[in-house]
């Protein structure tokens, strides 16, 4: 697996001063991360280390790992934290690691069957395994709070008319839709989050994850913007696989996480919350704004042809709450978070190639 650099300071540096007095609530915690080597996970984990190390929190964090060489790999920068260990197992029947944990975050997830190869039902017995051991560890360690990264998916596919869901949206995935296992294992896994915290006496926060750009989004994926950097980065051109007319919306990766830490830290017990930018997008537009932001010329191509009578699919979140509530609302745009991630990017080829020609024979800490 390929090493991968830091986070930039700048971003690391932004978490830090939009979270404010927040990590206070930290200090001299222990928490316990599942899908901390993911996009969301390893946000969350290397700004948590951050925050350590600028306010001395003196936290333990245990990230659950399916191969904790893998990570060390991956993340060696990390691998001589004091504050972190590295648990051994899968989300779904991991042993229970030793001490106590006053916070949980389940940001595990199985991946669409779309990118993973894995059939639909899979996808959701998986998911929903995983979340009913999170909840067991929560109940036996009687942890103070949760949050639990869910998806928008669990509104099921946004009416056209509807510029924006809102976290009251009665819409769902409809089970009919073989295709909609991952959706309908974020709506059950909400659903046995809360009661879970309501019967063994723990806060349970939900954020509803949307799009998102920035360091660590796989490029080999479905993830369009990732796809688009891949292909700018490799000279062109970028390639849309449809018509380029369905609408997204992107919130650049440090914003998560600032939203991500104030949602467990600040949001209130038994609500979900949108995690998302308002500011709708073509993928169009996003294709044309990452072929102009790596310069050179950059074609776009598109493989559909739209069609004019048709209304174009949506998927954008109303964050009006998290902002009333939090006072929590974009501060990097998409352009300027596309410009770090299309950085950060061939920073990281360039780190790769120093890493293989640099590379030595001494065993990865594996705890």
């Amino acid at each position: 697996m390929n090493s991968a650099p830091p986070l930039p300071a700048e971003d690391l540096a932004h978490i830090l001063e939009r979270t404010g007095g927040i990590w206070e609530d930290l200090r001299g915690a222990s928490l316990f991360i599942t899908g901390a080597s993911g996009f969301v996970g390893i946000w969350l984990l290397e700004s948590l280390l951050h925050a350590d190390d600028v306010h001395d929190l003196g936290v333990r964090i245990v990230a659950l790992s399916r191969s904790p060489e893998r990570f060390n790999r991956r993340y060696p920068h990390l691998m001589d934290h004091p504050s972190l260990e590295l648990h051994t197992g899968d989300m779904a029947d991991f042993t229970s690691p030793d001490g106590v944990f006053t916070h949980v975050i389940h940001a595990a997830t199985t991946p669409y069957p779309l990118a993973s190869g894995v059939s639909p039902r899979a996808v959701f017995e998986h998911d929903l395994a995983g979340t009913c051991r999170v909840l067991e560890l929560a109940r036996e360690k009687r942890i103070r709070r949760l949050l639990f990264t869910s998806s928008g998916a669990v509104y099921g596919r946004q009416p056209p008319e509807l510029s924006h869901i809102p976290e009251e949206f009665p819409g769902a995935p409809s089970t009919l839709d073989v295709g909609s296992g991952y959706g309908q294992a974020k709506r059950a896994s909400e659903f046995l989050c809360l009661t879970s915290g309501l019967e063994y006496g723990f806060d349970v926060v939900i954020a509803r994850l949307f799009a998102f750009t920035g360091p660590h989004l796989p490029l080999d994926s479905i993830f369009a913007v990732g796809n688009f950097v891949r292909d700018a980065l490799c000279g062109g051109p970028i390639v849309i696989q449809g018509d380029g007319t369905p609408c997204r919306s992107y919130l650049y990766a440090a914003d998560m996480a600032v939203w991500l830490w104030g949602l467990l830290l600040r949001g209130r017990a038994g609500e979900a919350y949108n995690v998302g930018s308002h500011d709708a997008l073509s993928i169009l537009d996003l294709a044309r704004m990452v072929a102009h932001a790596v310069g050179g010329g950059c074609a776009v191509r598109l493989a559909g042809r739209p069609d004019d009578r048709a209304r174009p699919l949506r998927y954008i979140p109303n964050v009006g709450k998290i902002g009333r509530e939090l006072g929590y609302h974009a501060r990097i745009d998409v352009r300027d978070g596309i410009s770090r991630f299309l950085e950060w990017q061939a920073d990281a080829l360039a780190f790769r190639r120093v890493d293989k020609r640099s590379a030595s024979t001494e065993p990865l800490k594996s705890v």
